[in-house]
């Protein structure tokens, strides 16, 4: 199967997203998974690192990391990590700036291939948007932090859609996410709210969160009319209607575990 857990943001420091990581944890099917950290939006940040190492050891999880900004290691230790872990997991920050290094140290041929061979792909803020084929993405605040424009970032494309993270928190992504879809010639966006996952395995998606107050909206623009639908947590869905605009439910369906 194949397994992405895309989370709009939150601090793992504080254990905001616990709820969401155990359940990163339980679909490797491993007591005791090994999950790959890859904190290259941070620029391999070593504070970053050792929060996640801290954290997700005191989930039962054997964590590594995956640095590639400043001294890249060989493909085959590149292949060679990544390949060999039950999860993976991207960290926060630039999107931008790391899909270029990925691109340039062909960390992204690997990626799919870990993909593909059904390693569960996990992360948040850039970490959730790398997956999509569109992110909205703030990458020209980090060089300038009053730039509140944000651009539409092509991504690694391993499913459709385009993924907006923060929205809660940083109201003027839902001012931009329509132009976004637009530019995209995407029907539809997530807008996806921190302490929130899109849980999408194979063909079908779920919604689950470590704050229930906070969700997943579906927006879509047509003839200039904006349209948001907040899609219900705890139900499964078939991903290409959610991506489609249709909150059809397939069925109703316990949490995944």
């Amino acid at each position: 199967m194949k397994k992405i857990v895309a989370i709009g943001g939150g601090e793992i420091a504080n254990r905001e997203t616990e709820k969401i990581d155990r359940l990163i944890l339980n679909l490797t099917e491993k007591e005791h998974p090994k999950i790959l950290f890859i904190p290259t939006a941070s620029s391999d940040a070593q504070g970053y690192w050792k929060t996640f190492d801290d954290y997700f050891s005191s989930l039962g999880a054997k964590p590594s990391v995956l640095k590639l900004v400043n001294d890249p290691p060989s493909q085959d230790i590149i292949e060679n990590e990544i390949l060999s872990a039950d999860a993976i997991y991207v960290g926060g920050g630039n999107t931008q700036k790391m899909l270029q290094i990925w691109k340039d140290t062909g960390t992204d041929k690997v990626l799919k291939d870990a993909y593909e061979k059904g390693i569960v792909m996990s992360g948040l803020s850039a970490g959730a948007i790398c997956w999509f084929q569109f992110g909205s993405s703030d990458s020209p605040s980090f060089n300038n932090p009053e730039d509140k424009q944000l651009i539409l970032l092509p991504s690694l494309g391993f499913v459709p859609g385009l993924f907006s993270p923060h929205h809660l928190r940083e109201p003027f992504r839902n001012e931009q996410l329509p132009r976004l879809i637009q530019e995209s010639g995407q029907k539809t966006g997530f807008a996806v709210d921190d302490q929130v996952a899109l849980v999408i395995i194979d063909d079908m998606a779920q919604i689950i969160a470590s704050d229930t107050t906070r969700g997943v909206k579906i927006v879509s623009v047509e003839n200039d009319k904006i349209k948001s639908i907040s899609i219900p947590q705890n139900q499964e869905f078939k991903y290409q209607d959610l991506i489609s605009g249709e909150i059809n439910t397939t069925h109703s369906h316990p949490e995944y575990k």
